[in-house]
C-alpha cells in the first residue's frame, strides 16, 4: 500500500480542469447549426483561463468571420460588375463592327453596279428620245422595255419631273425664268433625266427652272357673286 503525501493531493488539485468546446457549426447528426464551442482551459472556480479576454474573444470570432464573408461578397459582386461592363462594351464594339462591314459591303455592291450601269445612261437618253418622237415600236420596243426593266430590278431609279419643287441637291437648272404662276423655283422642263442606285446620284437632272415673279402675284380665283357668272368682279 502506497502512502500518498501531501504532494501528491496537491498534485491532482492543482490539475487544471478542461471544458471541450465544439467548434463545428453543424451538428454531423442532425444536421443543424449548432452553438460554436472550444476547448478552453478553466481554473479552480470554473472560468475559463485568461479571464475576460478568452471569453470575449469566443464572442468577437463570429462577427470577425461575418465581417469577412460580407467583404467576399462584396468583392464578388464588384467582379461581376466589371464583367458584365466588360461584356457589353465588347457586344457594342461587334455591333459597330458589324454595322460598319454591311456598310462597307453594300457600298461595294452599290459603286459595282453604278459602274456598269454609268455605261448604260447614254443608251436610255437615246431610248427616251425615240419614245418622246414615237420611234420607239414594236421589237424594239420590247427590248428597250426588258432593258428598262432590268435596270430597275439592280436598283436604278430616274428622277426628274415636272412640276417638281427645284431640289438643288439633285437638280442642275441650265435654263431660268419668273412666272406669276409658280409659287416657288419649279421645274417646268426636263432636259435630261437624272438617276439614281438607292442613296447613290449617278447624274443629277438637267432642268429648266421658273421662279415666281417679284411684284406679281399669281391671280387668285374669287368666287362669282350674283349677276356676274364670269366670276369677273368691278375692281374699280
Amino acid at each position: 500500500m502506497t502512502d500518498q503525501g501531501p504532494h501528491d493531493n496537491n498534485s491532482a488539485a492543482e490539475e487544471p480542469r478542461v471544458v471541450v468546446r465544439d467548434r463545428r457549426r453543424i451538428d454531423p447528426e442532425t444536421g443543424q447549426v449548432k452553438t460554436v464551442t472550444e476547448e478552453v482551459p478553466v481554473d479552480e472556480t470554473g472560468a475559463p483561463e485568461g479571464g475576460k479576454h478568452a471569453a470575449t474573444d469566443e464572442a468577437a470570432d463570429l462577427p470577425v468571420v461575418e465581417a469577412e464573408i460580407v467583404s467576399e461578397e462584396v468583392s464578388l459582386k464588384n467582379q461581376v460588375e466589371e464583367r458584365t461592363k466588360d461584356l457589353q462594351r465588347l457586344q457594342a464594339e461587334f455591333a459597330n463592327y458589324r454595322k460598319r462591314v454591311d456598310r462597307d459591303r453594300e457600298s461595294v455592291v452599290v459603286n459595282a453596279k453604278a459602274s456598269v450601269v454609268n455605261e448604260l445612261l447614254a443608251v436610255l437618253d437615246d431610248l427616251e428620245r425615240a419614245a418622246a418622237h414615237g420611234d420607239l415600236t414594236g421589237a424594239f420596243k420590247a427590248v428597250a422595255d426588258k432593258l428598262t426593266a432590268t435596270l430597275q430590278r439592280v436598283g436604278l431609279e430616274p428622277f426628274g419631273h415636272e412640276n417638281e419643287p427645284f431640289d438643288p441637291s439633285v437638280h442642275e437648272a441650265v435654263q431660268h425664268d419668273t412666272s406669276p404662276d409658280v409659287q416657288g423655283p419649279t421645274v417646268t422642263a426636263v432636259l435630261r433625266r437624272g438617276y439614281r442606285i438607292g442613296e447613290k446620284t449617278l447624274r443629277p437632272a438637267l432642268v429648266a427652272v421658273t421662279d415666281h415673279e417679284p411684284g406679281a402675284p399669281a391671280q387668285e380665283w374669287v368666287e362669282p357673286s350674283e349677276g356676274q357668272p364670269d366670276g369677273s368682279a368691278d375692281r374699280n
